[in-house]
């Protein structure tokens, strides 16, 4: 039973911060983010949105998107590493608010990875048999872990939330092959401390540039594919020059390379699914197509997909 993306949903906040803002709050400027991170604003939510209202708002669209009820869902993953508390989880608190009475819930947590572990712990469920339809959301409220006196890593994050329904689809479509990681040494250079985030950037940089670039190539390996095949790289939007060192490493022109990260800065989990629903509603994915998408995060963690795109 091969595994798909039969739709697809996302919620951002209302509120836009941009770099001028930021610079009437902290000594730093437009050009100095843009030129570091190609960041240009993000989405903040305000106190009153939790981190469970965006995820059920982007699960609400996927289910739409999809064409399916939520009593039809049979498991709820949701990743997160800023929940609204330790528990419940956001995935059941979402499976009250939705009425996806069936639906086993939980939360995975790996960082911005986190999205890519949901996918493939989804995978396994439906070709198993053991379950139909999972809905996986990514999401994150990073704003209220950002040290906002921190110039180092308070421009690079923003909230929001995107969501996946997955489940069965035609031989040929689907997840085609993945790679999931993680390296615990490396924990220490992205971490919450206390109250908010911190990250070693140098660490952290040298880190995604290998390993985006090294596991898109390995998934397509593993698919028997080539560099060649590739129609669309969706990778985690964190910072353009992570993102354009995986989009050389592949030697795919920059039209073929998702880029939401001007918009909505860093949101973790939700960056891939964000960037997805932007690239569907654009009409820049068509059945067939074959679209890698690549993550890394906290703890540390990487995951890459290779999806033929259609159900």
């Amino acid at each position: 039973m091969n595994a798909g993306i039969l739709g697809l949903g996302r919620y951002l906040p209302e509120k836009i911060l941009t770099n001028a803002d930021l610079e009437k709050m902290m000594d730093t400027s437009d050009e100095w983010i843009r030129t570091r991170t190609g960041i240009e604003e993000r989405r903040i939510a305000n106190d009153e949105i939790n981190t469970s209202d965006m995820a059920y708002e982007a699960a609400k669209a996927a289910l739409e998107n999809a064409e399916i009820s939520a009593e039809d869902i049979d498991m709820i993953l949701v990743a997160t590493v800023t929940p609204d508390q330790s528990f419940p989880t956001v995935a059941c608190m979402i499976q009250e608010k939705l009425g996806a009475k069936k639906a086993a819930a939980m939360d995975v947590s790996a960082a911005c990875a986190g999205f890519m572990y949901g996918m493939i712990t989804a995978q396994q469920f439906i070709q198993t048999g053991a379950y139909k339809y999972v809905l996986i959301v990514g999401v994150e409220k990073l704003s209220k872990i950002t040290n906002w006196e921190d110039r180092n890593t308070a421009v690079l994050f923003g909230d929001g939330a995107g969501a996946a329904v997955v489940g069965p689809v035609a031989e040929g479509k689907g997840i085609l092959s993945f790679e999931l990681g993680a390296d615990g040494s490396g924990g220490k250079y992205l971490m919450q401390e206390g109250e908010f985030l911190s990250m070693n950037g140098r660490e952290v940089f040298k880190f995604a540039v290998r390993q985006m670039g090294e596991s898109s190539l390995n998934v397509l390996d593993k698919a028997g594919l080539t560099k060649e095949d590739v129609d669309l790289l969706v990778p985690h939007q964190a910072n353009i020059r992570i993102m354009e060192a995986s989009r050389e490493r592949l030697g795919l022109p920059v039209e073929k390379m998702t880029k939401t990260v001007h918009k909505y800065g860093n949101t973790s989990s939700a960056s891939i699914p964000i960037a997805l629903v932007e690239e569907m509603e654009a009409g820049r994915i068509k059945d067939n197509d074959l679209i890698i998408m690549v993550g890394f995060g906290g703890g540390l963690t990487w995951g890459a997909i290779a999806l033929r795109w259609g159900k």
